[in-house]
């Protein structure tokens, strides 16, 4: 895998921009930003997880909702085995659609 500052796809683009400090554009992130980004991710670092299935389907829904449309990802999920989408998370994800 390449570390190349310019990369703008993929999982790990982001903590590759972030850990550099500069923005995909080229410009520097602010300190007073990557400050907090840094404090929040600590807090995450050290909270108990619920487990392993949890989280995976939490990625799911939270990133799939950008991609899949609702129905899809309902089925995608409870053919999976997972629970189907919950009516916060319609709300949330697809505004109630």
């Amino acid at each position: 895998m390449s570390s190349d500052a310019n990369t703008t796809t993929g999982a790990d683009a982001i903590d590759v921009a972030i850990a550099q400090g500069i923005d995909f554009d080229g410009t520097p992130i602010p300190p007073e930003k990557l400050d907090l980004y840094n404090k929040v991710m600590g807090l995450e670092a050290g909270r108990q997880r619920s487990g392993v299935s949890n989280t995976m389907r939490s990625r799911i829904v939270r990133i799939g909702a950008k991609h899949i449309a609702q129905d899809e990802l309902n089925q995608l999920l409870i053919d999976a085995g997972f629970q189907g989408l919950k009516d916060k998370e319609i709300l949330f994800y697809y505004g109630g659609k």
